[in-house]
């Protein structure tokens, strides 16, 4: 097995935890609930305090909107620079 051969799957699987690495919500809450001085604080977590603990959905609303552009972008980002390594034959 070489690498061309399974490069569609590792394309998969890195925009995958790409998107999954900016989605992390529940280990900041169960463990640390943003941590001392904010430092596990992640953008989901921070997210859920806005709309949650402050009640001030329109705002969280809209870093939910703008976390949503950032990760289609960088998701777009990665398919145009799929056509350099992946190899479909």
């Amino acid at each position: 097995m070489t690498l061309p051969l399974v490069s569609p799957v590792i394309f998969f699987v890195v925009v995958l935890s790409f998107i999954n690495a900016y989605q992390v919500f529940g280990e900041a809450y169960i463990m640390t609930r943003g941590g001392p001085l904010n430092a596990t604080t992640t953008i989901v977590y921070y997210i859920f305090q806005w709309a949650f603990q402050r009640f001030s959905m329109g705002y969280a609303s809209a870093l939910a909107y703008a976390l949503f552009i950032v990760i289609l972008l960088l998701t777009l980002v990665q398919f145009r620079l799929e056509e350099r390594w992946v190899r479909y034959d």
